[in-house]
């Protein structure tokens, strides 16, 4: 059932907030900017120190409201710390195998980044739900929609270099979601989360109106 909770939020709200921050409380600041704005798929990434800290104080405060995610997670050990955390998701920017084993283990989505065709078609025989498509600027639009000729059942979210301005056409071209991180999170350096809140509603605006919701 999280499974199925975690896929209709990720297809209803279409973003996903990827935070990367120099510590716990910052990821919690940023997140809860994110959550004010409707924006309620978090994926808090492991190059953030104590991102299971950040990840437990998210899922207590905001679990009713909010999808809380892993992100960056490399191995299956890092997946286990995550899921204890209540982490709902986890995500990678390559495909493990041990790792996607782990996540199915727990039945949580796990959403590896995969490239070719040849790795979307291994992560798919290991039971993976959605394929991050990182660095979606290295591809672009128009690679989702070849990969989406021989492949139509493939759920695609592309990550890096996606923003308000070429959003719509990602979705269009058959992305099931987008992976947002720097161009929405860039204010907290400023300390203007109030910032977030306002880019996050934006995001989760265009979405709505791209989907025709």
């Amino acid at each position: 059932m999280k499974k199925i909770k975690v896929l209709q939020n990720l297809t209803s709200v279409g973003v996903v907030a990827v935070i990367r921050a120099d510590n716990a409380d910052d990821a919690f600041k940023m997140s809860a900017a994110c959550i004010e704005g409707g924006l309620t798929n978090i994926e808090v990434t492991f190059t953030t120190p104590d991102a299971d800290v950040a990840i437990k104080r998210l899922v207590a405060e905001y679990g009713s409201r909010a999808v809380i995610g892993a992100g960056t997670v490399l191995d299956p050990l890092t997946a286990r710390i995550a899921i204890l955390a209540g982490s709902e998701f986890v995500v990678s920017p390559s495909f493990e195998e041990e790792t996607a084993k782990m996540c199915n283990l727990y039945g949580i989505p796990y959403m590896p980044g995969c490239m070719t065709l040849n790795e979307m078609k291994e992560a798919l025989k290991l039971g993976v739900d959605v394929l991050k498509l990182f660095p979606g600027s290295a591809f672009g639009p128009d690679y989702v929609k070849a990969v989406k000729g021989p492949m139509p059942h493939v759920n695609i979210m592309p990550t890096g270099g996606v923003d308000l301005n070429n959003m719509g056409k990602w979705i269009a071209n058959g992305c099931i979601a987008v992976g947002i991180g720097g161009n929405l999170t860039a204010p907290a350096k400023e300390g203007r989360y109030d910032q977030i809140t306002e880019l996050a509603a934006q995001y989760v605006a265009k979405y709505k109106e791209v989907k025709g919701l």
